[in-house]
């Protein structure tokens, strides 16, 4: 059947939805059907008014029938490079594997990361995630100098004018080991926190790393700054600096928030080592993405040879420990991920697969929704209920089965009640950037 048009009126009624329970607070329909329950959801002036039993909603305003489609929150996609993104045409990786990725983005960073070009590629990715239907997003931006300086500023100000569409948060990414050069760590805590971003940066085996640890919960302590790392981005079983960030941020007493990202070897550690980890992480109050698209196609990359490992973490060992976890996009269209569009649902459908989200789905939908939201300390975010905006994605789908076999290019994103163009940007925007 063709999808229905939403009204026009400030106050209506979608009747006959199906929503996954995971996603709803203030109401608890009857389900039976891997965690859906049918609801009606009346919206008034741009917010929620009310969710009410199926076939309940008071039949004096404008409504529309969704035959069953399913309704959900706008997404938050919590793990980004918006700086890095769409570069691929202009700096490509042949051999597809991580060190590859490493030159190719440094090269052009080098070359070509003015001030004008981070904007406009920024600018099409977020025109990009807003079509798809997100909402909230966090990105790591390199934080090499002079770097930190070009793309902090960029990204305060799409930040501000975004701020209606799509809420930003920003971390700066940069080598671990160079924390000890007092001189650019200072200057970039004081641009992060000028910025109101996070400290971040990649951890590796080192032989001083609990001391440079140290350094860093300290300084985000004193200057009232939360975290996200990205760690253990391998296959290798030697690497495993996941257990030692979880205890430096017990040592340390910190206050604030901790995210770790990829986390992939913990998947190779032998059961033992492998709890003992996880026991640890909750016991810090740790929170953990997975990258499944980006990993699964860096990881395990060899020529003429097929792949062995996943590139995952151990996704649900991590989840049963009570550890919030959730996935996100990483990169798109860039030297560590050749592919990608920042679509949630994509993220979703392939992390179902990857990382088997299924049987039972009941709880699948928060991954790319309140969790993630909830990391991010937006818990207003990524949640359908009465009194929060009316912010969704409406869905012909009606099962998971119908959800997860289509990309579901012909959904209805709701922005405070009132539909919004799904028109993606055009790949030719880019052409001027792609001249080195």
């Amino acid at each position: 059947m063709p999808f229905p048009s939403l009204p026009t009126a400030d106050r209506y009624v979608l009747t006959n939805a199906t929503l996954p329970a995971i996603t709803v607070d203030g109401f608890a329909g009857p389900s039976g059907r891997e965690g859906l329950i049918d609801a009606d959801i009346v919206i008034a002036d741009g917010k929620i008014e009310a969710i009410l039993p199926a076939g309940s909603a008071p039949t004096d305003m404008p409504a529309t029938d969704l035959a069953q489609g399913m309704v959900w929150p706008c997404f938050a996609d919590m793990h980004t490079h918006l700086d890095k993104g769409h570069i691929w045409d202009r700096r490509p990786n042949p051999t597809g594997d991580f060190p590859g990725a490493l030159d190719a983005v440094r090269t052009d960073r080098e070359a070509c990361w003015s001030a004008a070009d981070v904007r406009a590629r920024m600018e099409f990715s977020l025109k990009t995630a807003y079509a798809h239907g997100t909402g909230l997003i966090r990105t790591h931006l390199d934080s090499l100098p002079p770097q930190h300086r070009i793309s902090f500023e960029v990204f305060s100000e799409l930040r501000d004018a975004w701020k209606d569409r799509i809420t930003l948060q920003a971390v700066a990414l940069f080598p671990l080991d160079m924390i000890t050069d007092e001189a650019f760590f200072g200057d970039l805590t004081d641009v992060v926190a000028s910025h109101g971003g996070l400290l971040g940066g990649v951890t590796y085996l080192m032989p001083d790393l609990e001391t440079r640890l140290d350094m860093l919960f300290r300084t985000a302590s004193e200057r009232g700054l939360d975290i996200d790392l990205h760690v253990d981005e391998t296959q290798d079983h030697e690497v495993l600096t996941l257990k030692t960030i979880a205890e430096a941020k017990i040592r340390n007493g910190f206050a604030g928030a901790v995210t770790v990202g990829h986390c992939c070897s913990l998947a190779r550690q032998n059961d033992d080592l492998a709890k003992a980890t996880i026991d640890v992480v909750a016991k810090a109050g740790l929170s953990v993405v997975s990258l499944p698209m980006c990993n699964m196609y860096l990881q395990d990359r060899a020529p003429n040879r097929t792949p062995r490992y996943r590139g995952v973490t151990l996704f649900h060992e991590l989840t049963e420990a009570g550890i919030p976890t959730a996935i996100s996009s990483d990169n798109t269209r860039d030297p560590f991920y050749a592919y990608g569009d920042l679509d949630p649902v994509e993220v979703f459908r392939e992390g179902v697969r990857i990382l088997h989200l299924d049987h039972p789905l009941d709880e699948a939908a928060r991954v790319v929704t309140r969790t993630p939201a909830d990391i991010l300390g937006r818990a207003d975010r990524g949640r359908i209920a009465a009194g929060l905006p009316a912010d969704l994605v409406l869905f012909s789908a009606r099962r998971w089965s119908e959800f997860l076999s289509r990309p579901q290019a012909d959904r209805i994103i709701v922005r405070n009640g009132k539909g919004i163009d799904r028109s993606l940007p055009d790949y030719r925007d880019l052409d001027p950037l792609m001249k080195d």
